[in-house]
Formats: structure tokens, sequence, C-alpha cells
């Protein structure tokens, strides 16, 4: 390489971990493709996914933005973790667990995705690009990726000096190291919605879901019922975020995929058991939620290694976990930013050392965080487990609600020495 020439980088998946590498690449001096096989970007539509973002990550996000202020324009704050118990009887909520100090800030995945994508340059995007394959050079300084473009069923080959599998928790790349691995069903899945309201602030539904959950806007609801929760938080732009986790035994997936299309009937049973466990207020936003979808929750055991040569795993690609601890989009940006640190330290003439710092730095956080998120969503959820009895909200112990407290995540306030 002469002295001129930067080293490149080809990105596998440009979801949000995808983007946040290409973002901490980029400052790293380096060159980046990023190969995506989604045909255009993201429009930013009405349904999809709430995330949680934590402060570490905000920081990091904010200096990738020529504009860091329209990260806080598009987030509202998160600074309540509230745990409360529903009698599903009753229809009686009370206080479980309380914390005032939380600082995240709630995000749709849409809109964080829309952020990143939009302050970077759009020409190292390969839009409707499948990754196929890939192989290293017999002197280690070199990768050959293989692609097919969907449009025109044309393979193509891209050589770069390192391959980033942000491929997400069903990593092919993943695979070629570990051809046994296989996910780890949870036991539950998860209904998910997003309410929007706009236009409607003053309707009887949106009033009643104020009356009911009054710090909506500052709050991380989650609410306890008898083996299972739900979570609820406002969003920018007039929309409410809802998660309700239901155990139920592992489903046959068609497509490789973790999510289900849904019929109207598989709705209309959602609905009316929500009506059996959830205060009416919660329900109503249920039945008046656009294209409410379900996903099928899964994580795996920690990994041993997430690099070799010059292939290295970030975001699900490295750690898949369930979503209670609201990691997976935290745990993307923070190892971009790290792999990028990592990178400019050691240069492209290093690279075997940069990945290895890399991995000695994530892999023991992400290891333990995956394990505490997976207990986390046990103990909501009822299950067993190997060291206690089954959660249960209505004869619980004052030290169990404590469990239920996001800052008992290992790692919760850690920031790495290499980004101080």
């Amino acid at each position: 390489m002469s002295e001129k020439e930067k080293p490149k980088a080809v990105v596998v998946g440009g979801s949000i971990a995808g983007v946040s590498c290409a973002h901490a690449l980029i400052s790293a001096g380096w060159d980046v493709v990023v190969l995506e096989k989604s045909c255009s970007p993201n429009t930013g539509s009405p349904t999809g996914a709430g995330l949680g973002l934590d402060p570490l990550a905000q920081t990091l996000i904010e200096s990738w933005l020529q504009q860091p202020e329209l990260l806080h324009n598009s987030t509202l704050p998160l600074t309540v973790d509230l745990n409360q118990a529903t009698d599903s009887e009753k229809k009686v909520s009370w206080t479980l667990a309380r914390d005032e100090n939380f600082n995240f800030r709630a995000a749709l995945w849409a809109d964080l995705h829309g952020l990143l994508f939009n302050a970077l340059p759009s020409n190292i995007f390969f839009w409707g690009h499948l990754f196929l394959s890939f192989c290293v050079s017999d002197d280690k300084t070199s990768v050959k990726v293989k692609a097919k473009v969907l449009q025109t069923d044309e393979t193509i080959e891209i050589v770069g000096n390192l391959l980033v599998a942000a491929d997400g928790s069903l990593s092919s790349i993943r695979q070629s190291f570990f051809s046994d691995f296989k996910l780890r069903y949870s036991g539950y899945c998860a209904w998910r919605g997003v309410f929007d309201f706009s236009g409607n602030e003053n309707s009887e539904t949106v009033m009643g879901i104020r009356r009911a959950y009054p710090e909506l806007g500052k709050c991380l609801y989650f609410d306890l019922g008898s083996g299972t929760h739900t979570v609820l938080y406002e969003l920018q732009n007039k929309r409410f975020n809802w998660i309700w986790y239901v155990n139920q035994p592992e489903p046959k997936l068609q497509r490789n995929s973790a999510t289900m299309k849904v019929s109207r009937e598989m709705v209309q049973q959602m609905l009316q058991n929500a009506e059996k466990v959830w205060v009416p207020e919660l329900v109503r936003v249920m039945k008046e939620t656009e294209d409410p979808f379900l996903n099928f929750i899964y994580d795996s055991d920690p990994l041993e290694q997430i690099f070799w040569d010059n292939a290295v795993l970030v975001g699900d690609a490295a750690h898949p976990t369930t979503p209670h601890g609201l990691r997976s989009t935290n745990m993307s940006v923070l190892d971009a930013a790290v792999l990028g640190k990592c990178l400019a330290k050691w240069g492209a003439e290093n690279l075997q050392s940069a990945l290895r710092e890399y991995q000695s730095i994530r892999l023991p956080v992400v290891s333990k965080q995956v394990l505490h998120a997976r207990k986390m969503g046990r103990i909501k959820q009822g299950l067993v487990l190997p060291d206690r009895d089954p959660f249960d909200p209505k004869s619980a112990r004052l030290e169990d609600f404590q469990e239920l407290r996001q800052k008992n995540m290992p790692f919760f306030d850690y920031v790495p020495l290499l980004l101080l």
C-alpha cells in the first residue's frame, strides 16, 4: 500500500451497526464500501421498532453528525426507569422499582438510521447487493468479497483490507467460522407496535393512556403481570412504542427470519388476550395501532472469538441478544467506535493487532451483557432460572424488585479508556 493510498473496509450490512462502522472507519482514515441487500434506503416507515440510547451512544452518534443537535431533536428523554406490577383481575398497577436518573433517550429505529445514513457520503453504499462469499489473500493483506447485484443477477468482486460483518443476528459471515452455530430461542415472542397519534392528541385513547401512564414523555414503563410483561414509552413526533412479551413454544419460521407475518385473525386473538391481562387504556392503544408485528426472541451463548485474519464481527453478528437490557443498538454503536479507534491507533499495517485489541475490549463486556439480558427476560417472563424460583410480582420480595432495574446491567456506565 502506498503512502497516499487509504486502507479499504468492506462493510456487509447497512443497518445501524453498518452505518455506525462506516462513520467510525471513515473517521479513522479508511475508505469504506457498504453492501446492503435492501434495494434502497429506509424511507422512515411509521411502523418499526423503538429503542433506547444510553449516554455513551448518544455522545458517539453526535460526534458523527455534522449537526449534533439533530439527535436531541429526533429523540425524547427516558429519565425514569419504572417497573410496576399489574393485577390482571383488578386491572390496577403498583410500583415495584423506580430509578429517576436513567438518562437514556428514546428513538425510532428508522429515525436514528436516517440520521446516521444521511450524514455519510451516498456513494459508499451499494444497495441491492447480496453478500455471497469472501476469501483472504495468502499474505493476509487483503480480502476479496463476492456479491450479487439483485437487479441484474450479476456477480461482482470487491477487494479491501478488512471485511466487517454487520449482517445481523442471522449473520452468514459468522456462519462461515461457526458452521454449527444456532441461535437460542428464549421461550417467548414479542408483539410490537408504534401508535401514531399525530392530529389526535386530545382523543380519548391518548388522554386515557396519559392518565394511566402519567410520565409518558420521560419514562420507560415496564408492566409486569403473571408470566408476562409489556414495555411502553413515548417517541418523538406523537408516537407511543409498545411491546408485549408472550411465552410460547418456538415456531417454525420461514426464510430464516425471526419475524413472522401476522394475519388479521392473529392480531384479533392477541387483542382478546390483552384484554384479560392489561389495563383498558393500554389495550386501546394496542387496538388502534396500525400493523402491529410479531417477532420471536433469540440470543446466543457468547462467542469465544469475534475476529479472524481480515474479518471482524460487529453488532448483532457478534453478540445476538435479547432486548431486555436495551443493549443491541448501544452495543453496535460502541463496537463501531472501538473498532475505529483501534484501527486508527494501530494503522492498516498492524491490522491483526488492531483487531485483537478490539476483541479484548469488547468481548468480555458484551458476553456479560448478553447473559444478563437473558436473565432479565426470564425473570420478567416468570420463567425458570437455575438459582431462583420463577418471579411473581405479587409475591416477590423487596430485594427481588431491585433486580428489575436497568442499572444492574454489567458495565452499565463503562467507557473504554480508548474512547476517553
